[in-house]
């Protein structure tokens, strides 16, 4: 169920921006077979699934160093940072998508939000590489105009940069702008850039609760936040 609406003072949203991992997909069982091969090739014991998704949604940098620091020092972990990064990216290349599923009422929800006549972007700290092969394979492509990865930008969530890209790709301003995700990234990025900000509570956060994170509202699905939209669009325009 909701847990707020939308504030009177926003005016009518024409976009919304919408997280990858954890917000559409289910993507930790994909990340945790290609950690543990790569875990496997540096002579490493593999780790649970459990721990993987407490490392996920910060971008494959964050992620790769993480795991690498469950067993090394700092300075090992910049050694073998090279190889590792290498060795994952092989397998999840392999892998991507075999293993993650779309979450219940991502596809009612686009479908819903593309029928109000909202332009929608994919924004994701998941490389560009992983991420639009992902989207095609599970039939999500073709809802976004836009879609950015971690690395299609000098910089990525929790900075607003790509989202602010996506407001000038749509010529609309952040407040016309709706950011729905599932970790505390996503809600910093969007309030740093002044959108409007919907999480979601089944997703990766980190280990915290997404309670404790600054949104204007949590949905139980993208179809809920669909219907949150077309509510306050109605009484706005």
């Amino acid at each position: 169920m909701f847990t707020n609406s939308i504030k009177s003072d926003y005016g009518p949203l024409r976009a919304a921006i919408i997280d990858l991992d954890g917000t559409m997909l289910d993507t930790v069982p994909d990340f945790h077979i290609a950690i543990n091969r790569m875990r496997s090739e540096h002579q490493m014991s593999p780790i649970s699934a459990d721990a993987v998704a407490l490392m996920v949604g910060k971008g494959s940098e964050h992620l790769i160093r993480s795991v690498l620091a469950l067993d090394l020092d700092a300075a090992t972990v910049e050694r073998d940072f090279d190889s590792a990064m290498d060795a994952y990216q092989r397998h999840y290349l392999d892998i991507n998508g075999q293993h993650s599923a779309v979450y219940s009422g991502v596809i009612e929800g686009l479908d819903a939000m593309k029928e109000q006549g909202l332009r929608l972007a994919c924004v994701t700290n998941k490389p560009i590489a992983f991420a639009l092969p992902l989207l095609k394979q599970k039939g999500l492509d073709h809802y976004f105009d836009v879609v950015y990865g971690g690395d299609s930008l000098p910089r990525k969530k929790p900075d607003p940069m790509p989202l602010l890209q996506v407001c000038s790709d749509f010529d609309l301003q952040p407040s016309q702008v709706v950011a729905i995700g599932d970790s505390s990234n996503d809600a910093e990025a969007a309030r740093a850039a002044g959108c409007f900000v919907l999480t979601v509570p089944y997703g990766y956060n980190h280990g915290r609760a997404i309670h404790e994170t600054d949104s204007d509202g949590i949905v139980d699905t993208l179809l809920e936040a669909a219907t949150l939209i077309h509510s306050h669009n109605k009484q706005a325009d």
